[in-house]
């Protein structure tokens, strides 16, 4: 595996690998690399002949008051995880090689990124766009793979994507998870263990809200019921608990249509994301 943080260097590197012609694969990552992250790069394995993973904490989509300091970052360990999965290339650019003196571009996806963590965390989809874009110009690839723990970035990516005719296919890969049912994050690492236990209640409130309103019962009451699962258990704010349209995540009072329930709230010092599919019957 070729470690490169130097743009041209990356570029000689992906003209080598494109010279087969075959299929070349990218995983975007923050670094911290848990088994749902390994679980994208075997996805990736199945797109394509060529894997590329990039590692960036990526400063333009934090707020003011967020964890970009704190990030988990262990790029040593990663990069042995990613060298013994037999990716062929770790992309670990530098801010300065990602936005040098006199950076001006934003890219900006309106819409689907409007309500949910677009507005509980104002800018964060503009600086998941922007350095999403750069990656893809950086890499070039065929394919690139996302989790679909991110539902919303991931809806932001795909509209991104279409709009401007960047030709890339996007993947999402479903959610992977503990075997006690909580999404695997790299900032699950801040949870003490009795913050762990609680941190079960998420899953566990969409779940049961799930059943609720796939059996024929009131969305609002079912949102409802969420949220004061979640408080009961220490959660606090509880950014919102939504149900959305699957692909434009407008948000729905009445389950007609295949729709995503999502929920965003935090555990102590540890904001905790979750999403699962909701069907009518």
């Amino acid at each position: 595996m070729q470690t490169l943080s130097d743009l041209p260097a990356l570029r000689a590197a992906i003209a080598a690998l494109k010279s087969d012609e075959k299929p070349l694969v990218l995983v975007p990552t923050m670094g911290a690399l848990h088994d749902g992250h390994m679980a994208l790069v075997e996805e990736a394995r199945r797109h394509g002949r060529h894997v590329v993973v990039s590692i960036f904490v990526n400063p333009k989509q934090f707020g003011p008051n967020e964890d970009l300091a704190a990030y988990p970052r262990r790029e040593a360990k990663d990069a042995q995880m990613l060298s013994a999965a037999g990716v062929e290339i770790l992309w670990m650019p530098t801010v300065e090689v990602m936005y040098p003196a006199g950076f001006a571009t934003n890219i900006s996806v309106s819409g689907v990124s409007d309500g949910l963590d677009g507005a509980a965390r104002p800018g964060h989809f503009d600086g998941v766009a922007t350095v999403v874009t750069k990656l893809f110009n950086q890499v070039r690839p065929d394919v690139a793979i996302f989790g679909e723990k991110d539902y919303q970035q991931l809806a932001v990516i795909r509209c991104m994507v279409a709009d401007l005719d960047m030709g890339i296919e996007i993947v999402g890969m479903p959610t992977q998870r503990a075997e006690d049912g909580l999404a695997l994050s790299s900032r699950n690492a801040y949870l003490s263990d009795d913050e762990r236990k609680a941190a079960l209640a998420l899953p566990r409130a969409l779940g049961e809200a799930k059943r609720q309103m796939e059996k024929g019962g009131a969305v609002e009451e079912a949102l409802a019921k969420a949220v004061a699962m979640l408080s009961a258990q220490g959660f606090d704010p509880v950014d919102y608990v939504t149900l959305c349209d699957a692909v434009t995540l407008e948000p729905m009072h009445v389950l007609d249509r295949p729709a995503r329930l999502l929920g965003a709230a935090k555990l102590g010092k540890t904001r905790l994301i979750d999403n699962i599919a909701v069907n009518p019957a």
